[in-house]
């Protein structure tokens, strides 16, 4: 999709593309590095140059960008005595090492401007002022630090820190935001340009959200007041912001990312301005400049290239907004067509890793699944009614008694409680309690300190913290690789019975629609969890949970036509909750050009 994605910015207007270095992407595990496929920053970089257009590679390492744990790998959270972006010794061995190879390897392939190449731009750390004050004294000599490290790389080329008004010399301070032309104090040196590395065309939408729509008018609006305020570069973020993939979504991210940019997450146009260019915001004003009049709409620019003519003005720009329509591809109504395996809810005797507490969820799982089990038993006396008391700062939690499912509790960035019902035998009972994570957090100092997970389970009067419990990492199907044939020997995958249980693993094939439109999966019928097409996570999905205009936030999930192949292609869902996977459709995407403004 590069070659498209990159040629359609540079239609639009675009001259560089500005991206971010995925660190937990390319070193999943430490010293293990993948510049493979999808991950092949070299050939994206090749791509863009290709196109004739300039690049700002935005190293970080930290770059938030609404991506898990911030782009940092999760094994940084086990080093001994590490404390991230900070004057902190093992953290700045791991960071040097890190942007020392990235910049190692764009040298060695000559992509420097200073080169012949077409990286102009790099960046440094990210928007660390925001946490720089809890760090004392040490927030500002990490900065200090970071500063020469990049500078004493000799790329050639300038250094950048977004949000970051104290950056050292000759690091250049930029501006990320809605109103740069309005909030940004400009450079902190006559020596260096005004930029703006974040003009927000939308904003990160999580589950249970409406999408945020921002007007091209207003764009246009502070694009051209930052240029008259001397602004030399402006990057929209995001110009085309694609779908998290697999489950590199943060903390209760939407799959979809960006999807109102100019592009959208389909690669389509969606609103496009011509820019054609008062600060109050009531009434139109009449003004004297140079003895000629002009007229200026209401909160508006108007550029006069020569001093005497408009060129542009904001409150004109040409706006074209456009109709996505979808059309049904494919159906999997039929129940023949499906198979389904059911989770197997384990006990504590089965589970290999044993504590007497109650383990951190992101500590333990180390961002190898959404999934956590915590299994405990115990003996009671006799049959009796009770009531259970779970209390998470997880996302999600379901609990099951003895087999038997007994309800779950979600929230958000505090804790909740689950508390329900349950009734005990006589003799051993066990307790299996899921938690679920949609994401890690992204941001905020003292990352590495942040836990989530269940803190405290009661029945009755009995509190089992301090019991021995079971640990099961991850579902089932995950371990056991049931998207090929393989799986086979291991799971025990049955027709489909019509029935909609929770922790259900669906399964079956489909041969590609024609046509080049994009194509997306309608999940409207199911709940939540994650779908695979051929191996490939196409992203978690949070269909019941539903914004204040009692709709979910997406419903239709990007399948890139890159992931297919023309026949039998297999589509693998989990459904956490209550889900009908007969409703689920297979939909080409398509744009159509309604009206111009």
């Amino acid at each position: 999709m590069w070659p498209s994605l990159i040629s359609k910015a540079k239609q639009g207007g675009i001259d560089v593309i500005q991206t971010y270095v995925f660190w937990n992407l390319h070193e999943p595990q430490q010293g293990q590095y993948d510049f493979s496929g999808r991950h092949d920053i070299v050939r994206f970089i090749r791509e863009v140059q290709a196109h004739g257009l300039y690049v700002c590679l935005r190293i970080g390492p930290f770059i938030e960008s609404e991506w898990t744990y911030g782009g940092l790998p999760f094994w940084l959270h086990d080093v001994p005595g590490i404390v991230f972006r900070s004057d902190n010794g093992p953290f700045k061995f791991h960071m040097q090492k890190w942007v020392r190879k990235v910049v190692n390897m764009m040298k060695s392939e000559k992509l420097y401007a200073s080169q012949g190449g077409p990286i102009i731009l790099s960046q440094i750390e990210n928007e660390y002022q925001r946490i720089e004050s809890a760090f004392n004294g040490k927030g500002s000599r990490y900065v200090q630090w970071a500063a020469g490290l990049a500078v004493g790389l000799q790329t050639g080329v300038p250094w950048i820190m977004c949000s970051q008004q104290d950056a050292p010399d000759p690091v250049i301070n930029s501006c990320n935001g809605f109103e740069c032309g309005v909030k940004f104090e400009g450079p902190n040196s006559p020596n260096k340009p005004s930029l703006w590395t974040e003009n927000w065309t939308s904003f990160v939408q999580r589950y249970g959200e409406e999408p945020f729509i921002r007007s091209a008018a207003e764009i246009a609006f502070h694009v051209a007041l930052f240029i008259a305020k001397n602004g030399t570069y402006v990057n929209y973020y995001m110009y085309h912001g694609g779908t998290n993939f697999g489950r590199t979504a943060a903390a209760n991210v939407i799959t979809s990312y960006y999807d109102q940019a100019p592009l959208d997450e389909y690669g389509k146009s969606g609103k496009c301005a011509a820019f054609l260019v008062n600060n109050d915001n009531t009434s139109n004003a009449r003004v004297r400049f140079q003895n000629i009049s002009f007229e200026l709409p209401s909160m508006s620019i108007s550029i006069l290239p020569d001093c005497k003519n408009v060129a542009f003005n904001t409150a004109k720009v040409s706006t074209h907004y456009n109709t996505r329509s979808r059309t049904v591809k494919c159906k999997f109504d039929s129940m023949e067509r499906w198979e389904e395996f059911n989770e197997p809810i384990p006990i504590f005797s089965n589970t290999l890793l044993k504590a007497n507490a109650l383990l951190d969820h992101m500590s333990t799982t180390k961002d190898t699944s959404d999934y956590l089990w915590y299994t405990v038993s115990f003996q009671h006396e006799s049959d009796a009614e009770a009531e259970l008391s779970v209390v998470s700062n997880a996302h999600v939690v379901h609990a099951f008694v003895n087999g038997a499912y007994k309800g779950y509790a979600h929230g958000g960035k505090h804790n909740f409680a689950l508390e329900n019902p349950i009734e005990l035998k006589n003799g051993t009972n066990h307790i299996a309690l899921l938690s679920v994570m949609v994401g890690f957090p992204d941001s905020g100092a003292y990352l590495e300190r942040k836990t989530a997970g269940i803190r405290s389970v009661r029945i009755q009067n009995r509190y089992l913290n301090n019991y021995q419990w079971g640990y099961q990492i991850g579902l089932l199907g995950e371990n056991l690789s049931i998207f090929t044939d393989k799986g086979r020997n291991k799971v025990e995958w049955s027709r489909f019975q019509g029935r909609h249980n929770r922790l259900t693993w669906y399964k079956t094939v489909f041969d590609v629609p024609g046509g080049h439109d994009p194509l997306a999966l309608n999940l409207g019928s199911m709940g939540k969890s994650e779908v695979w097409v051929n191996g490939q996570s196409i992203g978690r999905y949070w269909v019941s949970i539903h914004t204040p205009q009692q709709r979910p936030s997406q419903t239709w999930y990007n399948i890139p036509r890159s992931f297919l192949k023309p026949e039998g292609n297999q589509l693998v869902l989990v459904e956490d909750e209550y889900g009908d996977p007969l409703g689920i459709k297979l939909d080409s995407v398509s744009i159509t050009k309604d009206a111009k403004y």
